[in-house]
């Protein structure tokens, strides 16, 4: 009996370990799916998707108050996270606008993620929304620069400008560039506007955000 127990405690052991490789942040994505089984998500709202600058905005409601605001962000997730997870993250709420900031965790994949590797990641996201909303407003926030990602600064600074260029070229799209507000005068990353870790932003970060984002967002 022991040993049958033991047998049922790795198989139960082993679906979870494969379910958590086939589906990764399925925990996250559960988690929205159950909040919206409970409260009714509102209609015409403004939906942010993306990665852990979102997530972390628990607060961004109070940022943008004249605004209805969904936030479906989890932390740790990629470009094509938001592509696998569409249906839930994306198609369920029929949003008036849809921002994006994720790409940051892409560059961490390897040597063999490059700019255009971000870039093309974006066009297959922007491609997919197009396919079911074809007038929605989309913007793509630009991949920030934190401390503790240095080394991929340049990478990322060559991404973002392909990004900029292919976003101003397609309808009802925009591109909204938070890395230069976040450097000094001599060009240099803020410090002091990032929790200890120096990846995550403190409420000084997500005020400068605050100032850069609001002129874009749909009324």
């Amino acid at each position: 009996m022991k040993l049958l127990s033991k047998f049922f405690i790795l198989l139960a052991c082993m679906v979870i370990a494969e379910t958590a490789t086939s589906q990764p942040f399925i925990n996250e994505i559960n988690a929205f799916r159950k909040a919206d089984s409970i409260t009714t998500p509102p209609k015409n709202a403004i939906l942010l998707i993306g990665s852990s600058s979102f997530t972390n905005w628990k607060d961004v409601a109070k940022y943008f108050p004249e605004h209805t605001i969904i936030n479906r962000g989890f932390g740790g997730s990629s470009l094509p996270h938001m592509i696998m997870y569409a249906e839930d993250i994306i198609f369920k709420y029929n949003p008036k606008q849809i921002i994006i900031y994720c790409g940051e965790n892409d560059l961490t994949g390897g040597p063999t993620i490059t700019a255009d590797t971000i870039l093309n990641r974006v066009k297959k996201l922007h491609q997919l929304i197009r396919s079911k909303y074809k007038k929605v407003p989309v913007a793509y926030i630009s991949m920030k620069p934190s401390p503790s990602r240095e080394k991929y600064l340049e990478t990322m600074q060559k991404g973002n400008a392909l990004i900029k260029t292919f976003m101003e070229q397609q309808k009802r799209s925009s591109y909204i560039d938070v890395y230069s507000s976040m450097l000094d005068a001599n060009g240099k990353v803020l410090t002091h506007i990032f929790l200890s870790d120096k990846l995550h932003m403190n409420a000084e970060g997500y005020k400068i955000w605050q100032g850069v984002i609001a002129p874009y967002l749909v009324k």
